[in-house]
């Protein structure tokens, strides 16, 4: 690890989303933050150089999805391996979810995290707490110690709530003290399925989660959301039906902000394949219609954020029958790529591809972050020193063997995509060099 104080990043192409800026331009950065774009002074001595010629340098990115297995997996040593593969993934700043174990209801857990990952002095880590005590669905949890402790919001996971009454009540609670709630659309009843409901699920005997199991939850929480005045986050949308709801709540007025996994942007149902349990995911590939309605509500900010939804898991657990393996694929080192793989593939503006990876999910965390540490997801004068340094020319073939992560199991294993992050800068510190 890198620990000079004074650097210059030479020749890029500079883009900061969340200003407009699109200039190629050096960038020098110094204790921690970002001194000079493109009129460097001439006192500015770096005392590290790195060449960016014919990269893209853009803000660290902010990935609101992330399980880094700990607490729970500390034997594994599964946060250092997490937290290397955001690093090889450009991703500075990750949100990651309560369903740990054990759960993330208590304020000593969370600290015990937060101290980790900061001795670690790698991705800045965002806990969310979770919303109900054991993540059971029955008491609330301490949301004010939580909050004392480092959480940026309240969230269920991958645990649906049947209990509209917890919900109503944790809607309330978080509304008087303005904490934002995470959820992620999904009816407890008909969401119990393991493929997308469909000609597919049915021809190979999948049991089916419908699209109604994610619109009728949205018309639940929307009311809600009416009745407490609360803010709301949606997590990982995965059908048409839902992005037009979206579109209407937001037109309506509603404090609600969403999400979408790269598997939805870019998979469909026909990638399950014969029975490949690493497309075996939560919420499960949906038809066509739905992915395309997906990029188009990406494309014009309907749907705020991209997301990795990264969740190693290990091998015995993937090597079971579809339907009996563990849901969940690796993400981090696949988020910019497949980013940038959208705008090429879709014709999206760049900036508009780099912005769901970097500004907008960091206006999803909200000023409070801000106030703490610093703008994330931004590159500005005075701001943080976290930067991504993109090579959009190189191409990588995604291989079990080559990722960082212990999770190894990707739908997109095998695929060759786009771009390389080539450098990933956090605090003005180089964490990260490319091979």
């Amino acid at each position: 690890m890198n620990t000079s104080q004074t650097l210059l990043i030479r020749g890029g192409r500079v883009i900061d989303p969340a200003s407009g800026f699109d200039e190629k331009a050096d960038l020098a950065l110094a204790n921690g933050a970002v001194v000079a774009i493109k009129n460097i002074p001439s006192g500015f001595v770096p005392t590290l150089t790195l060449d960016a010629t014919g990269c893209l340098v853009l803000p660290g990115l902010v990935d609101l999805a992330v399980r880094l297995r700990e607490p729970g997996y500390e034997h594994a040593r599964m946060l250092e391996s997490e937290m290397a593969a955001a690093m090889a993934g450009g991703v500075t700043s990750l949100v990651c979810q309560p369903d740990t174990d054990p759960v993330l209801d208590e304020s000593g857990l969370v600290e015990m995290l937060r101290f980790r990952a900061e001795k670690l002095q790698q991705a800045r880590v965002y806990p969310l707490g979770a919303l109900t005590q054991g993540l059971k669905g029955d008491v609330l949890s301490e949301m004010v110690e939580l909050t004392e402790a480092g959480c940026v919001a309240f969230s269920q996971a991958e645990v649906a709530l049947a209990n509209t009454q917890v919900v109503q009540r944790a809607l309330q609670y978080a509304s008087t003290f303005g904490y934002a709630v995470w959820l992620r659309p999904q009816d407890a009843y008909l969401g119990t399925g393991v493929a997308a409901s469909g000609a597919l699920a049915t021809r190979m005997g999948l049991s089916g989660v419908p699209v109604m199991a994610e619109t009728i939850a949205m018309h639940t929480i929307f009311e809600l959301m009416r009745a407490t005045g609360a803010r709301v986050h949606l997590c990982r949308i995965s059908s048409a039906a839902g992005v037009e709801l979206v579109r209407q709540a937001k037109a309506d007025g509603l404090k609600l902000s969403c999400d979408v996994s790269i598997n939805s942007l870019h998979l469909t149902d026909t990638d399950v394949g014969y029975f490949d349990s690493r497309a075996r995911l939560n919420p499960p590939l949906r038809q066509q219609r739905d992915r395309d309605a997906l990029r188009a509500g990406l494309a014009d900010g309907t749907i705020d954020a991209l997301v990795s939804d990264h969740t190693p898991v290990d091998d015995d657990a993937k090597a079971l029958p579809f339907a009996q393996s563990e849901p969940g694929a690796t993400g981090l080192e696949l988020l910019l790529s497949l980013a940038y793989k959208w705008h090429q593939d879709s014709g999206v503006d760049l900036q508009r591809a780099l912005s769901t990876v970097t500004c907008a999910p960091a206006a999803v965390l909200g000023n409070a972050i801000g106030t703490r540490q610093g703008r994330t997801g931004h590159l500005a004068v005075g701001g943080l020193g976290d930067v991504c340094v993109f090579d959009p020319a190189a191409a990588w073939t995604v291989q079990a063997d080559t990722l960082r992560s212990q999770g190894k199991h990707t739908p997109f294993s095998g695929y060759e995509l786009p771009g390389h992050v080539r450098y990933t800068l956090v605090g003005g510190r180089v964490v990260y060099q490319a091979v």
